[in-house]
């Protein structure tokens, strides 16, 4: 995904997280995690990633 592309999924998820609220977000965002992630091949690059997201909150 080009810099372009990704900036307008994040613009996109950002856009749909305040229509459905802060109280619908945590879900929102666990679906579309685990939509992404039953779209990976391995499992190593997705345990890696979350320990990344860990590591950075």
């Amino acid at each position: 995904m080009q810099a372009d592309e990704l900036d307008l999924a994040y613009t996109r998820l950002c856009e749909t997280m305040a229509r459905v609220g802060q109280d619908k977000t945590p879900l929102l965002l666990a679906m579309v995690c685990l939509g992404l992630m039953s779209r990976q091949d391995a499992l190593a690059p997705v345990l890696a990633l979350i320990e990344t997201a860990e590591a950075r909150v």
